[in-house]
């Protein structure tokens, strides 16, 4: 194993453990993980974007106002959060003229309200259930999808933004999601429903992924950060979540809650 990789495995195991540890804790814990990610992806988004160092700090304070009504003991998911985050959208635009950065703001909010959201569905195990749910297909994808791609290889899912990217590769994250989300649903009963619509969120999270390597190309970088050894940036490990979580959650709702 090469140096690189080493760091590489350390660092992954080490991320994987924080966000379970957090997911098992929920409430403030989970809440405060979630925040302290979501403010830095505002700052990588930023700088993938070419913004000034002055903007991509009020970028961050902006995303941090509606991050903190989202607190269990503030407004928590409410209307308050809603009108806080299109504040904060405005106020990047305006401030900023940059219709790029304020995009930012709905990137990372809304996939830390669909997580908050799914793990505070009662009872709290059936919380805990879904919230791994959508963060585990998005391990499982990618996973599932380097295998795949590394072993089969053939046509090129997308060779202008992210030349490694393989149809196979997709194919072979779709399944490894489908597996996990019927394993979930025998040993630990996640909603058939659920389990049987967890390739659409492996799709999701390859289009996510694919977003940010178009941002990053653009940008002329390999990663959207240094922060991580060895994986780059907070987005660089989070971008399928960012576009998985909410339509997992907007699936729970059409399939199961509103059932």
């Amino acid at each position: 194993m090469t140096s690189e990789l080493r760091t590489r495995s350390i660092v992954g195991v080490a991320l994987i453990a924080v966000a379970l540890g957090a997911l098992l804790s929920g409430g403030l814990i989970f809440w405060t993980l979630l925040v302290i990610a979501g403010v830095l992806m505002q700052g990588e988004w930023g700088e993938l974007t070419g913004a000034t160092p002055e903007r991509r700090k009020s970028a961050m304070f902006a995303v941090s106002i509606p991050l903190a009504l989202l607190c269990p003991y503030a407004a928590g998911i409410d209307w308050p959060v809603l009108i806080a985050g299109a504040a904060a959208f405005f106020f990047v635009l305006f401030t900023s003229r940059s219709v790029k950065l304020a995009l930012g703001i709905p990137y990372i909010c809304l996939p830390i309200v669909a997580l908050l959201y799914l793990r505070g569905q009662e009872p709290n195990i059936f919380g805990l259930l879904l919230a791994f749910w959508a963060l585990g297909l998005v391990w499982a994808t990618d996973i599932g999808a380097y295998f795949a791609g590394r072993s089969i290889g053939g046509p090129k899912l997308a060779p202008r933004i992210s030349p490694s990217k393989t149809w196979a590769g997709l194919a072979g994250g779709v399944l490894a999601a489908l597996v996990l989300g019927f394993l979930l649903h025998r040993f630990a009963d996640l909603p058939i429903q659920l389990a049987a619509a967890s390739g659409l969120l492996a799709v999701a999270a390859q289009a996510g992924d694919l977003l940010e390597s178009h941002m990053k190309r653009r940008a002329g970088v390999k990663d959207s950060g240094t922060l991580l050894p060895g994986h780059g940036g907070v987005m660089d490990r989070l971008d399928g979540v960012a576009t998985a979580a909410p339509l997992a959650a907007i699936l729970y709702w059409l399939l199961v809650a509103g059932a």
